[in-house]
């Protein structure tokens, strides 16, 4: 599944209180561990990530304290006491069989040692696997029983619904929707190669006018380049967004991108979104302004403005035939 798919089961299983054990494979950084937290704040539950591959048994079983005659264990501070939460296990077939065997127990019964983990708690894991390289250990049969098995895939859609939310920079988002093969290329004879994760460390360096080569690689970050320049010799976007509909729509496959992306951005309020519209049916075929729809509408709807957007529609005749085919379209998905 899709990031967006796997935050709506997470969210799902919140709503129903199914307090069963999960485990999300997937490649590396496409995002697993972001999606577990942005999940938990969004219901208000705490979050534990809790690195197995990084603890001893007894940082997790409890050391045993003499009381009375009798051993005890005296659970480890960062395991929850109290409230709701996700207590999440990261990278946990990276961790020694020893270490997943005492998982084992925390994950099936609720308990370890003298510990038992309160009610409110949902146990969550991830791991990558074997065919990416990753240095892992193979999961048992008796745990990997104990879970439900989900696999994530990055996804571009996914990842600009995050970038738009997020902030993530403009013209990599445009960058990837001209190639999207390069959202996630795992390269295993170089340290940096480009993910979710690594684009997002790209975003950040290019905010500090540095160069991204070293979050996604040299091969992707050539590319890049050459993409930027593109970005630099397009027309000024924000007359379209005033009503001015007389420029020409880019007749470079990378310009048509950067356009459209850029349109995306800036859209701020209903009538911007109307403007950029009108420019795109008129002046582009139609699969640009399904793209610059598809993007634009969620980021409408986040400020409020869907309502005023549809209200101005009904005065544009072009864009009356043009939502009545899009929407069909989106039915037909």
């Amino acid at each position: 599944m899709n990031p967006v798919e796997l935050e709506s089961y997470l969210s799902h299983l919140i709503a129903g209180d199914v307090r069963l054990a999960v485990m999300l494979w997937g490649a590396p950084g496409v995002g697993k561990s972001s999606i577990v937290a942005q999940v938990a704040a969004a219901h208000d539950l705490e979050f534990i990530d809790v690195r197995l591959s990084q603890l001893a048994p007894t940082d997790l079983r409890g050391l045993p304290v003499a009381e009375d005659g009798v051993a005890k264990w005296f659970a480890p501070e960062f395991l929850p006491r109290c409230g709701r939460g996700v207590l999440f296990m990261d990278e946990i077939n990276m961790a020694a069989p020893t270490m997943q065997g005492i998982a084992q127990q925390l994950i099936l019964d609720r308990k370890v040692g003298s510990y038992t983990l309160p009610e409110g708690w949902f146990v969550w894991a991830a791991g990558n696997r074997r065919e990416d390289r990753a240095s892992v250990f193979e999961m048992p049969a008796p745990l990997a029983n104990r879970f439900l098995h989900l696999e994530v895939s990055a996804d571009l859609e996914s990842f600009k619904r995050y970038a738009f939310g997020r902030n993530l920079n403009e013209r990599l988002i445009a960058f990837l929707s001209f190639r999207p093969n390069l959202l996630h290329a795992l390269d295993s004879k170089n340290p940096a190669w480009p993910s979710p994760r690594s684009w997002e460390m790209a975003s950040r360096l290019l905010a500090a006018n540095l160069e991204v080569a070293p979050a996604v690689g040299e091969g992707a970050a050539a590319e890049f380049a050459a993409f930027e320049k593109v970005y630099a010799a397009l027309p000024d976007l924000e007359p379209i967004l005033g009503g001015d509909l007389s420029k020409d729509f880019p007749l470079e496959p990378s310009a048509k991108y950067a356009a459209v992306i850029g349109l995306t951005l800036r859209s701020d309020t209903a009538p911007q979104a109307i403007n950029a519209l009108k420019w795109l049916v008129q002046r582009s075929m139609p699969e640009w302004a399904q793209l610059y729809a598809s993007d634009a509408f969620g980021r409408l709807r986040a400020r409020g403005q869907l309502g005023v957007f549809a209200q101005l529609v009904q005065l544009e005749g072009d864009l009356q035939s043009f939502m009545a085919e899009y929407n069909e379209l989106i039915g037909l998905r």
